[in-house]
């Protein structure tokens, strides 16, 4: 299957600004490209003093822009030019100093002019701070920050931890990666802005005794992927986890959960506050009445040790039901039968969307094929990545929720 490239067809001018947090500025260009990005690096002076240009023209495979006179123009007129290629400006990292100079709309250097010249109703421009601590608590530094947001740029970071200074704080620049997935996320359409999205995801665990447990395989893979794409999409998303080992999506409110009660207790509050639930998680269906207090220890009898099992709480039927209760969405992880299954859950659980797939083919992987089941009926979602899925879906969501 073909790697994802989000940015593909995007053409995005990477400004670099005085500071340490140049050195992640190279990986960042290779996470641009790597995502289909073409980039089109430009330095200030001050940059120049902490990583070369060489480096950042060998990662892009394009010469690296730092002077406003520079001759290669032939108009002379780099400013306005590399600003109208553009389709975003990103400043990574973007130091006090040149934070300053964007509300001031001074226009010393080229990163600063391009910066000022460009279109700004059709050449979005996005900063990643990078400062001390004290830097970036600064009343000066905070005051032109909420003038920058006041005039449409967007802020991405920072980020708190060690600094090179030593000391501990906010202001480091947000990592590589994590600047990527802003950039892609702030090119996604904003279907879902003002909505509030909850989500279920993963397994969960239900102790036998203090060893062992009845879970399944789930991920939680398509889930996490589901969060992502609902924040992308302009949502405010809480995720309430099964035990997964997967990070949480940037800007995504997360609550770990162990057993089916504790994801039904975690949920039930949270469903009135928000106007989606997408009930993805695979909830153990049984539990033990009581977990043994020691590990259940074979006996020379070959027949297993007895204990009473009880049915676990239904999460999605119960919140379909409340009062006000948000747009449901569940879905039906079958081993075969996943049309008729799914037709069958919707309707038992009385929900107007059902997303069915098979549990074994796709349980760990990165891919998904699913079966959108409602009142008119089938649908697939050819197989594809589990992120590409997970946007697939959110836009429909979104469609049936201003749809009458």
């Amino acid at each position: 299957m073909a790697e994802r490239q989000d940015l593909d067809g995007r053409h995005i001018v990477l400004g670099l600004s005085g500071g340490i947090a140049c050195y992640k500025s190279a990986e960042l260009v290779r996470e641009l490209v790597k995502a289909g990005a073409t980039v089109q690096v430009v330095m200030t002076a001050a940059a120049e003093a902490f990583i070369t240009p060489v480096t950042l023209q060998a990662l892009s495979n394009r010469p690296v822009y730092s002077s406003q006179w520079d001759a290669r123009e032939a108009n002379n007129m780099a400013h306005i030019n590399l600003s109208r290629e553009a389709d975003a400006v990103l400043v990574a990292p973007a130091s006090a100093d040149f934070l300053a100079k964007l509300v001031q709309g001074r226009a010393d250097d080229l990163l600063s002019l391009l910066c000022l010249a460009r279109p700004i109703e059709r050449v979005p421009l996005l900063v990643a701070p990078a400062m001390n601590r004290e830097m970036w608590a600064h009343p000066a530094t905070q005051r032109n920050v909420a003038q920058l947001r006041l005039d449409g740029t967007t802020l991405l970071g920072p980020d708190a931890g060690d600094q090179a200074c030593g000391e501990i704080g906010d202001g480091r620049m947000l990592e590589a990666e994590a600047l990527c997935e802003e950039l892609i996320a702030f090119f996604q359409p904003k279907v879902l802005a003002g909505r509030r999205v909850l989500i279920t995801a993963g397994p969960t665990f239900e102790a036998i005794d203090p060893v062992r447990g009845i879970t399944n395989l789930s991920s939680g893979k398509m889930g996490f992927a589901l969060a992502r794409a609902a924040r992308e999409a302009g949502a405010e998303v809480t995720l309430v986890a099964g035990p997964v080992h997967l990070g949480t999506p940037r800007g995504v409110r997360r609550i770990d959960v162990q057993t089916a009660r504790q994801m039904h207790d975690a949920v039930l509050p949270e469903a009135p506050l928000h106007a989606v639930f997408i009930a993805t998680a695979a909830v153990a269906d049984w539990r033990p009445v009581a977990a043994a207090e020691h590990k259940l220890k074979k006996d020379g009898s070959g027949r297993p040790p007895a204990f009473e099992m009880t049915e676990n709480p239904d999460i999605l039927a119960t919140v379909a039901r409340l009062p006000g209760a948000p747009y449901c969405v569940g879905f039906a992880a079958e081993s075969h039968d996943v049309a008729r299954h799914a037709r069958e859950k919707r309707l038992r659980k009385q929900v107007p969307l059902i997303v069915g797939n098979l549990g074994p083919a796709t349980f760990g992987l990165d891919h998904n094929t699913l079966l959108l089941v409602d009142e008119h009926g089938e649908r697939e979602l050819p197989t594809t990545d589990k992120l590409t899925l997970a946007r697939d879906l959110v836009r429909e969501i979104a469609q049936r929720l201003t749809t009458p």
